[in-house]
C-alpha cells in the first residue's frame, strides 16, 4: 500500500524492472533475497494492520465506538480482548512506515544509477498516493493511512536529496519533536485525572449499523477534522521513521554485512520494548494507548524488520507462507484497500451488518473469525491475481496513470 517499496532492481542479466505502485518490480526467475524480504515485510505489515483496524470495523459504532471502549475498565474477557488488540497496536503500523522509508532510499538509487535527478518526478507518484488515500478515506475507511504517507514521502524524498548530515539532523529533530509532544500529551491527561469524565454518548443515528453506504461517506466528511487527527499528530514521528529506514537500508540491513545492526534492532524490539508495550499497554488500558501505539511499537516493529531480514539471508528458500506474503505484499495496495472493504462489507449496517448481531460476550470470537476470514480472502486474491497479471488492479491503474502523467514508457 505505498507508492514505492521496492523500485526498479537489475536482475541477474542486467535488466531494469519497471516498477509498480508500491515499486514492486516484476517477478524474476532469481530474485535476490533481500527483495524475498521485502515483499515478505510488505504482506506481513498489510494483513498486520488487518489485525489491529479489525476490532474497529466489528464495532458497532466504527471508529468512535473502538475508541470510547478504550477507556473503560476491563472486566472479564476483555483482558483477553485488551491483549490480542496490544499484540498488533502500533507494531505494523511502524513497520509499515519504516517501509515507506526503504521504498524511498531504493528510488533514490535507481534514480542515481540511471542518471536521473531525485526527487525527480516523484511528486506525481505523491500526488497520484495521495488521491489514492482520498478516495479510501472517503468511501472505504476513515483510519486510512495513505493520504499522511503520501504528504510525509514528498517531504523526506526532498530531505534525502540533502547530505548525510542534514538528513541525520532531521531525523533527530523530527523524533524529538514527535517525544515533545507526548510528553505534552502525558502533562495533560496527568493533571485531567483527576476531573470527572462524561460517559460517551451513543450515535444516534448510528451510520456504521443502520445508515447507508452514503450515510457513512456524509459521516466521514462531517467529521473530516477528527478523523484526519492521527495523520497530522504522527506527522514528525512518520518522517523520523521514513529516515530511519532509509538509513537502515544504505546501511546494509538486508545485507550480510548488517548482521550487528540486526541484532541490535532485535534486542531492543522484542527483549526491551515488546514486554514493556504489552504490560503498559494492557495494564494502563486507553490511557496509555498513545505512547504504546506510537512510543514503544515503531521499536518493535524495527524488530520484526531486522528478524525478517535475518531470517531471509539465513535461510533463503521462501517456503509456503513466505510466497503468500510475498503475493501480498507485491499487490499491497490492492490488499489494502479490498482488505477493508471485505471487512466493511461483513461488518457494517449497509452490508451484511454482522457487528450488531454479535453481543459483547461473543466480540473476541466474531473478531477473530472476521480476521481469519478477509485474510484468507486476501490470501488467495492476491495469489490468484497474480498468476495472471504482474501488478494487482490498483497498483495497474496507479502505474498507468503515472506513466501517462509523467509520458514515461
Amino acid at each position: 500500500m505505498t507508492e514505492s517499496i521496492a523500485d526498479p532492481q537489475p536482475d541477474i542479466a542486467g535488466r531494469h524492472q519497471k516498477p509498480d505502485a508500491i515499486g514492486t518490480p516484476a517477478p524474476t526467475p532469481a530474485t535476490p533475497s533481500r527483495l524475498v524480504a521485502l515483499d515478505v515485510l510488505r504482506g506481513i505489515a498489510i494483513l498486520g494492520t488487518l489485525g489491529t483496524n479489525i476490532w474497529i470495523l466489528t464495532d458497532a459504532e466504527g471508529l468512535l465506538g473502538y475508541i470510547g471502549e478504550l477507556s473503560e475498565p476491563a472486566t472479564g474477557w476483555m483482558w483477553a480482548e485488551r491483549v490480542m488488540q496490544q499484540v498488533a497496536q502500533g507494531k505494523f503500523l511502524g513497520l509499515l512506515t519504516i517501509m515507506f522509508g526503504i521504498g524511498l532510499a531504493i528510488q533514490q538509487g535507481s534514480a542515481a544509477r540511471a542518471g536521473r535527478r531525485f526527487p525527480g518526478t516523484y511528486p506525481w507518484r505523491a500526488g497520484l498516493l495521495f488521491l489514492d488515500g482520498l478516495l479510501n478515506f472517503l468511501f472505504i475507511a476513515e483510519f486510512d493511512v495513505l493520504t499522511g504517507y503520501a504528504v510525509t514521502g514528498l517531504v523526506v524524498a526532498y530531505i534525502l536529496a540533502t547530505s548525510q548530515r542534514a538528513q541525520r539532523r532531521w531525523l533527530i529533530v523530527s523524533a524529538s519533536v514527535h517525544i515533545m509532544m507526548l510528553t505534552l500529551i502525558a502533562v495533560g491527561m496527568a493533571f485531567a485525572a483527576g476531573q470527572d469524565s462524561t460517559p460517551r454518548e451513543a450515535l444516534d443515528p448510528n451510520p456504521y449499523a443502520d445508515g447507508s453506504f452514503w450515510d457513512l461517506v456524509l459521516f466521514r466528511l462531517q467529521n473530516v477534522g477528527a478523523f484526519r487527527l492521527e495523520t497530522i499528530f504522527v506527522f514528525p514521528m512518520s518522517i523520523a521513521l521514513f529516515l530511519a529506514g532509509a538509513r537502515l537500508f544504505h546501511a546494509g540491513v538486508f545485507r550480510t554485512e548488517g548482521a550487528r545492526i540486526r541484532k541490535r534492532l532485535m534486542v531492543a524490539g522484542f527483549a526491551v520494548a515488546a514486554p514493556l508495550d504489552l504490560i503498559v499497554g494492557v495494564l494502563g488500558g486507553g490511557d496509555m494507548l498513545l505512547f504504546t501505539r506510537y512510543g514503544t511499537a515503531p521499536f518493535v516493529a524495527f524488530g520484526i524488520l531486522a528478524s525478517v531480514a535475518e531470517l531471509y539471508l539465513r535461510r533463503p528458500r521462501v517456503g509456503f507462507i513466505g510466497r503468500r506474503l510475498t503475493e501480498v505484499g507485491r499487490a499491497a495496495l490492492s490488499c489494502y484497500i479490498l482488505q477493508n472493504l471485505v471487512a466493511s462489507i461483513l461488518c457494517y449496517g449497509w452490508g451484511f451488518g454482522l457487528a450488531t448481531r454479535f453481543s459483547p460476550e461473543s466480540r473476541i470470537p466474531f473478531t477473530v473469525g472476521i480476521y481469519l476470514m478477509v485474510a484468507l480472502i486476501i490470501v488467495a486474491f492476491a495469489h490468484l491475481w497474480l498468476r495472471r497479471f504482474e501488478r494487482g488492479p490498483v497498483e495497474w491503474l496507479w502505474n498507468t496513470s503515472y506513466r501517462a502523467i509523467t509520458r514515461e514508457r
